[in-house]
């Protein structure tokens, strides 16, 4: 167990150093939500509702909102309070333990003795096993002030924290305030169906019988293969221990580059399609009446024929060479 707390107990002039214990722990399996479809994790974002950015924890303060106006209370607001600098377990009085409502107590801690000798811690122990009295306490515990209880558990000083009075809801149900009539036989025999469940309490024969269905149901799915790669069900951004599940900043600059990337190639490439379809357009418009010019171009092309004509007279020209020979 890891200490939460650390203080000691006063009451008069004695000093009992301690440090605190959770005395309970919660053995439900632990689930999470994820798509009926593809088993990919859901996850709750701390999204600001101004901005829109996913907040992380060391960005967010507490707030009390009254009507029209908010109030910001900061760390350093908190921290100032007396209480919360407090580190004492005051005593402020013992009474008879029958008189504690059950209704009032909530969460138990255990206490440890941390100074030097537990001479202290066991006196004030045995004190209260010997006057059979549960001592009343205040301490400041997570940022809240307790009304707790101080008994003692298996030879350990166990603390229970307790509501306060106005945290108790009052109950009227009138249909109580009808007269009813029991008979003797009623009773009698009420009774006796008590007497024959009639027994000692003892908690570690009791089981969550749930859990352990759902535990078997587990198991099960294992080792039929129905599971899937947990790796799988997460998205692109891992989850990191103490980090945001997703960053908004980082999946924008991401988004940023990417776009910027293909902008950069993209561009250069539509540009010239874009230009070499308008010049083919324009080309397309200027190749019509080019194409009458070539037309009209054929009788020139038969000019070109008529050259070898004039070629005729060198061929002519050898007899004319034999002649002189």
């Amino acid at each position: 167990m890891r200490a939460i707390w650390t203080g000691a107990i006063t009451f008069g002039l004695v000093n009992v150093p301690v440090k605190l214990y959770s005395a309970t722990e919660d053995h439900d399996v632990s689930l999470h939500q994820v798509h009926d479809k593809d088993g990919g994790r859901i996850r709750y974002q701390r999204r600001c509702e101004v901005c829109g950015r996913v907040i992380s924890y060391d960005h967010i303060d507490k707030a009390y909102v009254e009507g029209d106006e908010t109030v910001i209370l900061t760390e350093e607001d908190l921290a100032s309070l007396p209480q919360e600098r407090s580190r004492e377990i005051s005593v402020v009085e013992f009474v008879p333990s029958n008189q504690i409502d059950p209704i009032l107590l909530d969460r138990s801690y255990y206490l440890e003795p941390s100074g030097r000798s537990p001479k202290a811690y066991v006196l004030l122990r045995q004190t209260l096993e010997k006057t059979d009295r549960t001592a009343i306490v205040q301490f400041a515990l997570r940022q809240k002030t307790r009304l707790a209880a101080l008994r003692v558990r298996d030879d350990v000083l166990l603390i229970q924290t307790m509501r306060w009075a106005d945290e108790v809801r009052e109950v009227s149900f009138p249909v109580l305030d009808e007269k009813v009539r029991v008979t003797a036989k009623e009773l009698e025999l009420s009774a006796a169906l008590v007497k024959s469940f009639a027994s000692d309490f003892a908690p570690e024969e009791f089981h969550d019988e749930y859990q352990e269905e759902l535990r078997t149901l587990i198991d099960a799915k294992l080792e039929q293969g129905e599971s899937l790669d947990t790796e799988a069900t997460f998205g692109e951004v891992p989850e990191k221990e103490g980090a945001e599940v997703i960053d908004l900043m980082e999946a924008l600059k991401r988004s940023v580059e990417k776009s910027r990337a293909s902008k950069g190639k993209k561009p250069a490439a539509k540009k010239p399609a874009a230009k070499k379809t308008a010049d083919a357009d324009t080309a397309t418009a200027k190749e019509s009446p080019a194409k009458k010019a070539p037309a009209k171009k054929t009788p020139a092309k038969k000019a070109p024929a008529k050259k070898p004509a004039a070629k005729k007279p060198a061929a002519k020209k050898t007899p004319a060479r034999k002649k002189s020979a």
